[in-house]
C-alpha cells in the first residue's frame, strides 16, 4: 500500500501530525491510558483492533503511546505504519517470564539483544541476522533504571511465537525441539522468554529506526521448578517509569545534538 501524508494508516488508523516521533509500545491495550497519564495533555487519538494510540507532551516534546498486540505479526505491523506516519524512536515496555535464576518476579529485564524464534522476522531478514537493541535507547533505559534505583539486567531475551509452546511444551507435537532448544538457551544465559523483542528489534533495523525495550519479569518458572522462592509481580509501575525517564533522557540529547 501507498500512503499520502494525509492518510491514516490501514490498521492503527493514525497519520503524520497525529503522532510523536517518540513512541511508547505496551503490547496490552488497556496499558496506553495508563501510560498516557504521564503525559502533559494525553489525548487518545484511535482506537482500532488491539492498536490504541494516545499523544500527549513530555517536556514539550510531542510523543505517543501505541499498544502493539501480542506477538511479533501485529508487532510488526505497528511499527510498520508508526514509522509511516513520521516517529522514529520506540521503548517497548512489556512483561515476561524470567529465565535465568538470578531473574525473580518484580525485576526489569532491559535486553540488548533477543533470540529470534519468532517467524515474523524471518519475512525481513534472514536468521543470521542479529536482532539487537539500538544503542542509544539502551543505554538511556540502562541510565534511568539505575538513577531509579530498580533492580534490573542487561542481556539476551527470547522472543517466541506460541505462549503455550513454553509453558505446555511436553504437550506439543514438537516437544523434542521445544525442550531441547530451551535447555540451549538457558546454557547460554538468556534472562526472560517474551513475545515481541525480536521482531521489533528486526524491523526497526531495517527500517533505520531507534528502539529499545524494558520488560518486567512476572515470575520464574525455572526458579520454581527449582524450589526457590518466585515472587509474582504483575504491576508494569516500574517499567512504565524507566520508560519515560529513558525518553526523556533521549530527547535531552536529540536536542543537544
Amino acid at each position: 500500500m501507498v500512503y499520502s501524508d494525509n492518510e491514516l494508516q490501514y490498521h492503527i488508523q493514525c497519520k503524520k501530525g497525529d503522532i510523536g516521533r517518540y513512541v511508547i509500545l505496551p503490547g496490552d491495550p488497556g496499558r496506553c491510558e495508563k501510560i498516557a497519564k504521564y503525559f502533559d495533555r494525553p489525548k487518545e487519538i484511535a482506537h482500532n483492533r488491539e492498536f490504541v494510540t494516545y499523544t500527549g507532551y513530555l517536556d514539550r516534546q510531542k510523543v505517543s503511546v501505541t499498544s502493539t498486540g501480542i506477538g511479533g505479526p501485529s508487532a510488526a505491523i505497528a511499527l510498520e505504519e508508526l514509522v509511516r506516519a513520521g516517529a522514529d524512536t520506540f521503548i517497548r515496555v512489556g512483561t515476561s517470564g524470567g529465565m535465568d535464576i538470578r531473574v525473580k518476579g518484580g525485576d526489569l529485564v532491559i535486553p540488548n539483544g533477543a533470540i529470534r524464534y519468532d517467524g515474523t522476522g524471518r519475512e525481513y531478514m534472514p536468521l543470521e541476522f542479529p536482532a539487537v537493541s539500538n544503542y542509544e535507547v539502551l543505554t538511556a533505559l540502562v541510565n534511568s533504571a539505575s538513577d531509579m534505583g530498580y533492580t534490573y539486567h542487561v542481556g539476551v531475551v527470547q522472543s517466541k511465537d506460541s505462549f503455550y509452546g513454553q509453558h505446555e511444551p511436553e504437550k506439543q507435537p514438537v516437544a523434542y525441539e521445544l525442550i531441547n532448544k530451551w535447555n540451549a538457551w538457558m546454557v547460554g544465559g538468556a534472562l526472560a522468554s517474551e513475545m515481541e523483542c525480536a521482531t521489533l528489534f528486526i524491523v526497526a533495523t531495517v527500517l533505520k529506526v531507534r528502539i529499545g525495550a524494558v520488560i518486567l519479569a512476572m515470575a520464574n518458572q525455572e526458579r520454581r521448578r527449582l524450589g526457590m522462592d518466585d515472587p509474582k509481580v504483575y504491576d508494569t509501575e516500574g517499567a512504565i517509569k524507566v520508560a519515560l525517564g529513558a525518553m526523556r533522557n533521549l530527547i535531552k540529547h536529540d536536542k543537544n545534538l
